[in-house]
């Protein structure tokens, strides 16, 4: 007899569509059982508001959090980034699977690279923390650009460069890739210019804490380096008070020896890497003023000194003024 279906609860968008399909391809190879996909919408999905009118990302999350504590669905996946930096106690985060590449991408116009857009080029983005930096960097380069805040999914975002209303929009090279079109990227900007979100690129998989053997089966799934990467990552958005919507940047890497956006194992045939480099990046949405740190330490073994490193860089942030740069300040 067939073993029940172990079933996944995601959002409807292609890109949540696709990822969820892809950790349950993962599941069903680690469990030997058949998992399906249960939609669910949620509030961020329906609302024509801004999102950080609504209260932040963290809208994705609740409706599949809900699904789950009702026992409707055995195990969720979300995008790292859309998840809130608390835990609820009765939900676990079973895996985060290797990560994929972290970085913004712009897709405009006649296959334009950001620093080639013409004067007054008009740049669509939902996410302030996109906004601020894109700001700061014209400021300081010379260029003129002006930032337009856009909501939708993938289609109707490059729809607007497509349609000449805009010159290009800003998305994350992950969710590209993840619906199979990188293709249409016409640039990547250095995490040296546009910091990402705190675990943009990674997914979450999430599951009731009373499940011991389906969290040691999803704990299969888990990349280690990805998950206290990320985990620094949130800490120093947490430390900073800050919600999923602020426009604060973080990513954490290992220098020298492996580039951020590697795909595969970074412990994997290569030098031994004892660091971990943790940046962080807070600004106004003009890009007026901005706070921007690095700190590099050993590389964490364990969950609290991953979040010591985060709560340490957002300790010497706020000193230099952070707090006045996210304007409402999560609560």
């Amino acid at each position: 007899m067939t073993e029940k279906a172990l079933r996944l609860g995601t959002r409807r968008s292609r890109l949540a569509m696709a990822q969820s399909g892809q950790v349950a391809d993962a599941v069903s190879q680690v469990t030997g059982r058949p998992v399906e996909l249960v939609e669910i919408t949620t509030y961020g999905d329906t609302s024509r508001e801004h999102l950080a009118q609504i209260g932040g990302t963290g809208v994705f999350v609740t409706a599949l959090r809900d699904a789950l504590l009702r026992g409707e669905v055995d195990f969720a996946v979300h995008s790292l980034k859309d998840l809130p930096t608390s835990q609820p106690e009765e939900l676990v985060l079973a895996a985060v699977p290797v990560r994929e590449d972290p970085r913004d991408v712009i897709v405009a116009r006649d296959a334009l690279k950001f620093t080639d857009l013409p004067r007054g080029a008009r740049i669509g983005t939902g996410s302030p923390r996109r906004m601020a930096q894109l700001n700061a960097y014209a400021r300081t380069h010379g260029l003129d650009i002006e930032t337009v805040p856009i909501r939708g999914n993938v289609d109707t975002r490059i729809g607007y460069v497509r349609d000449g209303g805009l010159d290009a929009v800003v998305l994350a090279a992950a969710g590209l890739n993840r619906i199979g079109r990188g293709e249409e990227v016409t640039d990547f900007l250095p995490v040296d210019t546009v910091l990402p979100a705190p675990g943009q690129g990674a997914l979450a998989v999430e599951c009731p804490a009373d499940r011991a053997e389906l969290i040691a089966a999803l704990a299969e799934l888990d990349d280690p380096f990805t998950r206290v990467a990320v985990t620094a990552e949130r800490s120093l958005l947490a430390a900073l008070e800050a919600g999923c919507s602020a426009p604060v940047g973080a990513l954490a890497d290992l220098p020298p020896y492996a580039a951020p956006f590697e795909r595969g194992n970074p412990h994997a045939d290569g030098p031994i890497v004892k660091e971990m480099r943790l940046r962080g990046v807070v600004g106004t949405t003009d890009g007026s003023r901005m706070v921007q740190l690095s700190t590099t330490g050993p590389v964490p073994e364990t969950h609290d000194q991953a979040t010591t490193l985060g709560r340490q860089l957002a300790a010497e942030m706020l000193a230099q003024g952070a707090a006045g740069l996210m304007g409402e300040r999560a609560q």
